[in-house]
């Protein structure tokens, strides 16, 4: 809508109109295709590996790949309505989603470099332009967005590196480390559409205060869990980073409890925004429960905050983003009640069914998440590539 020359928007071809497009589209595609070919591979159905692995593969793909995805539509998507500038579109868009494409298959070259390469330039690049159109205008408030996409990167190139060269412990704590800067992302965005997408939802009038002060120590407790998982130091069993967790999970539940509504229930894309988010807290605590000795497992945790709050989050705001940036009410297809339930579901099974039987947990997990983005892809595919109903470019 900020766009100056209308005839010149509409020539573009609509996916790549704005961010969201060729990003959500492809992130929901890999997402779709990853945890089949995961569980395949599992039980060994391929003859051939990826470069470092098919574990490798699924810790990288599933965070960097997918998450990094919809983080970069999302972010050149909203900037140019934090800032009135215009949008990544074109030519420019099309190359910086055909350096995400190659990030993805040069898992199956034989060079190291380009896999390296290719990844961490993606992420460097969405810092560039988030970073050069926030400073045009000076929007300071949305600097610790760049800041965690440039840490984001880093942290990327050292799990990469990490895969190259074998060491298997490092590029667990790079994919860890990882996980927690998009946590940290998650605390930012949702700090701010949560609360606001439920009073809009909800028709309520009177808004949740901000928190400034807590919304900052949540955000740099984040960005400390990645530190402290990057370099190890969260990986050994600890009263001190019970405590942490603890502290943080304790922060999140504040927020949830002061920006939920009874009547969130009712509403597909409000309730299971709110379910993402308690999902984050459910993980803080199951974390804090496995430093302090309670629980054996450290999959479950991580599995919880993954699947149930990362991916979770992401797919409420597939689905309400695209509505909105299509031109379309918010009215999202009946079926994505569904996909939501069935998300949820892979979550419970990954993270509690699994402790009973293991392979069927496993494969049901798998069957709820493949079936949600698939619901997605159904729905969502043709609005992301066809033009706004509304005329408007975007």
């Amino acid at each position: 809508m900020q766009i100056l020359d209308k005839r010149s928007a509409m020539a573009i071809p609509p996916l790549l109109r704005l961010g969201f497009r060729p990003f959500f589209l492809g992130g929901a595609v890999l997402a779709l295709l990853a945890i089949p070919v995961w569980l395949i591979a599992l039980s060994g159905g391929f003859s051939q590996a990826p470069l470092g692995g098919w574990l490798a593969w699924h810790r990288h793909e599933l965070l960097f790949g997918f998450a990094g995805a919809i983080i970069a539509g999302f972010l050149l998507t909203a900037v140019q309505s934090w800032t009135g500038q215009p949008g990544l579109s074109g030519r420019p868009l099309a190359a910086l989603a055909l350096l995400w494409l190659l990030g993805r298959l040069s898992w199956f070259a034989e060079a190291g470099w380009l896999l390296w390469l290719s990844n961490v330039l993606f992420l460097v690049a969405v810092a560039v332009v988030m970073g050069r159109t926030l400073y045009k205008v000076k929007q300071t408030r949305n600097y610790p967005i760049v800041l965690v996409l440039g840490l984001l990167a880093l942290v990327d190139g050292v799990t990469l590196n990490a895969v190259l060269n074998h060491a298997e412990p490092v590029q667990r704590q790079g994919v860890l480390g990882g996980l927690w800067l998009v946590v940290a992302m998650m605390t930012l965005i949702g700090g701010r559409v949560i609360p606001f997408f439920t009073q809009r939802g909800l028709g309520r009038l009177q808004q949740v205060p901000a928190q400034p002060k807590l919304d900052g120590a949540l955000l740099g407790g984040s960005i400390a869990m990645a530190l402290l998982h990057v370099s190890g130091l969260a990986l050994s069993a600890s009263v001190w980073m019970a405590a942490l967790f603890i502290a943080l999970g304790a922060g999140h539940a504040c927020r949830f409890y002061r920006w939920l509504d009874k009547d969130v229930v009712k509403v597909p894309l409000l309730w299971s925004l709110h379910a993402s988010y308690l999902w984050l807290i459910i993980a803080c605590v199951g974390f804090a429960l496995w430093h302090l000795g309670v629980i054996d497992t450290f999959s479950q945790a991580t599995h919880a905050l993954a699947i149930g709050a990362m991916a979770g989050m992401i797919l409420a705001m597939l689905a309400r983003v695209s509505l909105g940036h299509t031109g379309r009410p918010l009215q999202p297809p009946a079926a994505m009640n569904l996909a939501f339930m069935l998300l949820n579901a892979a979550a419970l099974s990954r993270v509690l069914l699994t402790l009973v039987v293991y392979q069927d947990g496993l494969w049901l997990a798998g069957l709820c998440w493949a079936s949600a983005f698939g619901l997605f892809l159904w729905h969502y595919a043709p609005m992301l590539c066809q033009t706004r109903v509304d005329g408007h470019p975007g």
